[in-house]
């Protein structure tokens, strides 16, 4: 049954990272996968009369599941609400009217990624920074190429200080092992991840500058109190987690009737602004023209943006975690432990899983490592973090902002492209280990 077990997660975890080749939706072969396998392990226990013992072991692993969908529900929630209202259309084209060189917008969307990221995931930064590049450097095949690589480095490094900037940091925050305001111990580190490599391709981004365009477009009604009230949210989340010692999933479901109560204002008061127009109706009707809609786009649903949610990335990292689960039940994980963390010395262990997150999804490999729970420091948690979180931007395939810019951006980033740039990616990996060792010793 081990071995069997092994096969399907295997198999599964094939068909996913090939998801671009086969156009399977990854959460697929995932899910069926962990639904596989724990109906083996059931069957295996039932007919020894350990019926209970599987179901315990199941609701355990699917109750850090649903903390972790909560959370990340209520965030993208809030973050399709913003690009409903315009948020981020408005930034892109303010970024393009202003008329910056090539250079200065390589280091603009790449320090953008870098802060916006600690904060929205990843994959939501990227592509919208893979926007503003697409549209800029239309005429510059190789401007797109490194900006999109910078990208992907800026977003891995920037969500992992921030114990909300990535599943990584956020499954190792909801675990408990590293306190909320220790993660921004890994701040100065991560900029060294993305600056290092960002200053050496910078000599290969050319000196023009692109066509810049108008100004940018009106945000729409509750644009800004929506951005005050996601961080808001956030920030009830820290409270729930650090005051009131309840799940961080706990106080953004909070946040959520923010928003929800917004949504209430928003859907009561858009009537208001049409009536300006619905007066002179007469006027349209005489002339045999369509009454315009003053605010079409105005009307506001938050459920519409729970509706959007990326549903697909949820089951997946619900097929990961409930396979991994039962690979760890059987007890693989506590082999793997033991190859890792006790035949090897810890901080080479840590680097190793930072290497494998460029192969394997870095949630994935952090998820494992925390089910393991191997007896190391507070420096090294905060080393494995770091690894996991910035190990995925040494390949395309390493990260979901890498995946997403792929597809984003056929033809033009590609997995052959960001392996060119690996040996510089590299430096910035191995830079800010060596500054975490340097400024962080105090943890260890």
């Amino acid at each position: 049954m081990g071995y069997l077990a092994i096969g399907i997660f295997a198999v599964a975890y094939l068909l996913a990272m090939t998801e671009e080749v086969t156009e399977l939706n990854k959460s697929k072969p995932m899910v069926l996968a962990a639904s596989l396998i724990w109906a083996f392990i059931a069957g295996i226990y039932v007919n020894n009369g350990m019926s209970e013992q599987a179901g315990h072991a199941f609701r355990a692993c699917l109750e850090g599941y649903a903390e972790l969908f909560l959370f990340i529900m209520v965030s993208m929630a809030y973050l399709n609400a913003m690009e409903d209202r315009g948020v981020f259309d408005n930034l892109r084209v303010w970024l393009l009217s202003k008329g910056f060189s090539y250079r200065k917008l390589f280091w603009i969307t790449g320090i953008m990624s870098f802060f916006m990221s600690s904060i929205c995931n990843n994959l939501t930064t990227a592509l919208l920074m893979g926007a503003v590049i697409a549209a800029m450097g239309k005429d510059n095949r190789k401007f797109v190429t490194l900006a999109c690589i910078n990208v992907v480095v800026a977003t891995n490094a920037g969500g992992s200080f921030s114990p909300f900037g990535d599943i990584t940091t956020l499954l190792v925050w909801q675990s408990g092992v590293v306190p909320f305001k220790d993660f921004y111990s890994l701040f100065i580190p991560a900029v060294v991840n993305f600056a290092l490599p960002a200053i050496i391709m910078h000599f290969w981004i050319p000196k023009q500058q692109p066509v810049a365009v108008g100004k940018a477009p009106k945000m729409k009604r509750g644009a800004m109190t929506m951005i005050v009230l996601f961080l808001l949210t956030i920030i009830t989340a820290v409270c729930f987690e650090n005051m009131l010692k309840l799940p961080p999933a706990a106080g953004m479901l909070a946040g959520l009737t923010y928003l929800k109560f917004l949504g209430f204002y928003l859907q009561k008061t858009a009537d208001k602004d049409n009536g300006k127009i619905s007066d002179f109706a007469h006027v349209y009707k005489l002339f045999n023209v369509a009454v315009p809609d003053a605010r079409p786009s105005q009307k506001f649903d938050v459920f519409k943006s729970v509706a959007t949610l990326e549903w697909d990335t949820l089951l997946f990292f619900y097929g990961v975690m409930i396979s991994v689960g039962g690979l760890s039940f059987i007890g693989y994980l506590t082999m793997a432990s033991d190859v890792l963390y006790v035949g090897m010395d810890p901080t080479i262990a840590n680097i190793v899983v930072g290497i494998l997150s460029a192969f394997i999804d870095n949630g994935t490999i952090m998820f494992a490592v925390l089910t393991m729970h191997p007896d190391i420091s507070q420096g090294q948690w905060l080393l494995v973090t770091l690894t996991a979180g910035v190990g995925g931007s040494l390949l395309a395939i390493g990260s979901a902002a890498g995946v997403g810019l792929m597809g984003q951006m056929k033809g033009v980033y590609s997995f052959s492209a960001h392996l060119k740039w690996m040996p510089v990616i590299l430096i910035g990996f191995f830079g800010s280990i060596a500054t975490h060792f340097l400024i962080n010793g105090s943890y260890f």
